[in-house]
């Protein structure tokens, strides 16, 4: 019975002062919708600049790497046994770069339950050739099917389609750059030169944008066979292998674990990239700082509403105790106030933040980096609308709370005796 009577008195006192109530509310509310709305709108972007990068990075990358030989003649000579030895001008080790025993270190990789999947590539330095014009690049031999389900290639070919390199013989898709520089087209015929001397016509199929204009500038595409007979070499020629799995964090260890096995090296995501997750940490933990510091804001201006509502009911509190109430259910009355007003606002706070979220995706995004994103990113996850109206609850009871202590420890015979 007597927690009936809390909850209308409680009612009574937010009433009495209905337009702070209403101003505290509002606070809350938009401190919510903000920190939504501002969460969302940064984890997309977040997520957006993240993809660029993990769509087209193998987790794990198998290559014979050029370098000089671990053993050189003077640490083979018993005389020297010992001996520091320091050398100069080494030369590079004779080595081939293609992978050996290709086809049974694919058939050993796609049997680990970790690996998602593999894809093979293939990379020769050319010039690229359309009149006058000569340009120095890259033409990566893809396995295209391969390569759209782990890469996402799909997506960054903007114009043309991706699965014509394979039905298409001597079939190039340029990246933007390169075609912007050689005034090249779709369906135009383009002279490539490789390293060796050999020329060779391509038709133009599609372009191709990274979200890199430096890759951009220099890298095509071609399948396997393409590039294969580009080099003049056989259908077993692969000089890399890409390899994506199924828990990105156990690169590091499968890396070694691979390069040891394989006797080839091996080279993993997070260890040659690792400034880009410092990046993407600090990104999130701004966001997270300015969307807790606006609901901190807001859980001090519950504070002053209720300290200014204890001076001005001092009285009501006196004839409360007076009449029998105790010191902690004036304390529940207090903090009943706060809490009301605290998800009150959160509830309406989550629904305006999903609202400013929309609107934000609906504002043109136009960026040739991203060619097929014609809006601003938001993400829309659920775990930020838990975290701002939970931190919003907490937040406005420990801002109820301090007030609901003093007000508890009002002596009604002093209040009395002073009326």
């Amino acid at each position: 019975m007597k927690n009936k009577h809390i909850f209308e008195i409680a009612w009574a006192l937010l009433m009495s002062r209905s337009k702070q109530t209403l101003v505290a509310a509002i606070g809350v509310t938009f401190s919510v919708a903000f920190f939504i709305s501002l969460l969302g709108f940064m984890e997309g972007i977040n997520k957006l600049l993240d993809g660029f990068f993990l769509n087209r990075t193998p987790h794990i990358r198998l290559f014979n790497d050029v370098k000089p030989s671990a053993n050189q003649p003077i640490d083979m000579d018993s005389t020297y046994s010992g001996y520091h030895n320091f050398l100069s001008s080494i030369k590079p080790a004779q080595a081939r770069k293609e992978i050996y025993n290709v086809e049974s270190i694919i058939k050993k990789l796609n049997s680990d339950n970790r690996v998602y999947g593999v894809a093979s590539k293939v990379t020769a330095q050319a010039f690229y050739n359309l009149g006058n014009i000569e340009l120095n690049g890259i033409i990566n031999g893809i396995d295209v099917i391969q390569e759209a389900k782990l890469f996402n290639f799909s997506d960054y070919v903007f114009e043309g389609n991706f699965v014509d390199l394979n039905n298409k013989q001597n079939s190039i898709i340029l990246g933007q750059g390169v075609a912007d520089k050689i005034l090249a087209k779709k369906n135009d015929l383009i002279q490539i030169t490789t390293i060796n001397g050999e020329q060779f016509s391509l038709k133009v199929i599609g372009f191709f944008q990274s979200g890199n204009a430096e890759i951009d500038k220099v890298q095509s595409y071609v399948s396997l066979g393409t590039c294969q007979k580009l080099l003049g070499k056989p259908s077993s020629y692969i000089n890399d292998i890409q390899i994506k799995l199924n828990d990105m964090s156990l690169a590091p260890a499968i890396a070694k674990e691979y390069e040891q096995l394989f006797k080839i090296d091996a080279e993993d995501m997070q260890t040659t990239n690792a400034q880009f997750e410092t990046g993407s940490s600090a990104r999130t933990i701004i966001s997270y700082a300015v969307g807790i510091v606006l609901l901190i804001v807001a859980g001090f201006g519950i504070y002053n509403i209720l300290n200014m509502m204890i001076y001005e009911k001092m009285d009501t509190i006196a004839i409360l105790k007076a009449t029998g109430f105790s010191n902690a259910d004036v304390k529940k009355i207090f903090v009943t106030i706060s809490l009301s007003i605290g998800l009150g606002g959160a509830l309406a706070g989550a629904l305006v933040g999903l609202f400013f979220s929309g609107i934000i995706d609906l504002i043109p995004f136009n960026s040739r980096a991203a060619p097929r994103i014609d809006t601003y990113p938001v993400d829309y996850g659920i775990q930020y609308y838990s975290i701002a109206v939970s931190f919003a609850v907490i937040t406005t009871y420990f801002a109820g709370w301090f007030p609901a202590r003093k007000a508890s420890s009002v002596d009604p015979v002093e209040i009395i005796r002073g009326k």
